[in-house]
């Protein structure tokens, strides 16, 4: 069973690839794709049904590359809640996951 922190982990990943694309997809050609171009496609399959607030804020921080704290001024949202919206998409994530039958990514 895919974990909380395993997510969220991945997460990181996927928003640390998103932020340096144009490197990556400069370096496939002499390298090849990178792993974490895989569990992006997982995540944004499953993202697609989601409730509309979570699909926002996965774009919002993970594809966009806020953070939280930017994210809450842009939306005029508290911290808390944020952190609170964050939390159910990794949840999300996780359900999705268990559904499919997916371990650890």
């Amino acid at each position: 069973m895919p974990t909380l922190n395993c997510i969220r982990e991945e997460l990181k990943e996927i928003r640390y690839y998103v932020s340096r694309k144009e490197i990556f997809d400069k370096a496939e050609c002499c390298v090849g794709h990178n792993a974490v171009e895989q569990r992006l496609e997982i995540y944004n399959k499953y993202i697609c049904e989601a409730p509309a607030r979570l699909y926002d804020i996965y774009v919002s921080l993970y594809l966009d590359n806020n953070t939280q704290e930017s994210l809450s001024e842009k939306m005029g949202y508290s911290m808390e809640h944020i952190c609170r919206l964050n939390t159910r998409l990794v949840k999300f994530f996780q359900e999705k996951m268990i559904a499919d039958g997916i371990g650890e990514l």
